[in-house]
Formats: structure tokens, sequence, C-alpha cells
């Protein structure tokens, strides 16, 4: 089993893995915000999708990136 990592961005600091609006959540299509890199690729999850398969996908996640504060800023 994995370690799942939790990458946790600040909006002032721009990073090449930030997320922006013409990421796409796979379960919905709203925007995404969260990026789950498995074993066998990556998922787009907006924070609805994100929050409802974290937990199933926990065995093979091997990088949690959340930019949900962006959320909040707004």
């Amino acid at each position: 089993m994995h370690e799942t990592e939790v990458v946790e961005t600040e909006t002032s600091e721009p990073s090449s893995e930030s997320l922006n609006a013409n990421d796409r959540c796979d379960s919905c299509g709203a925007q995404a915000y969260v990026r789950a890199t498995l074993e066998f690729g990556e998922l787009l999850f907006c924070l609805h999708h994100a929050t409802l398969n974290k937990a199933a996908l926990e065995p093979v996640t091997l990088k949690w990136h959340d930019e949900s504060d962006k959320l909040l800023a707004r």
C-alpha cells in the first residue's frame, strides 16, 4: 500500500502543477480543484467528487493535489 501525499498549494505562488479553469472534473465536467495521481494515470475532480472518491482511491493514489482553497478565495 502506498502512502498518500497531501499537497496544498497557495494561490499566490503558481505551480507548474496548478489547476486552472480549463481543467475539468472527470466525473461531472465542473471545474477541477483536485488532481489524484495514480499508479496508472491521473484523475481530476471537483471538490464534491474528490470528497466522494478519496477513500476508495487511497490504496492506489500516489499524490493527492488539492487546490480547493481557491474556492474560498473568491
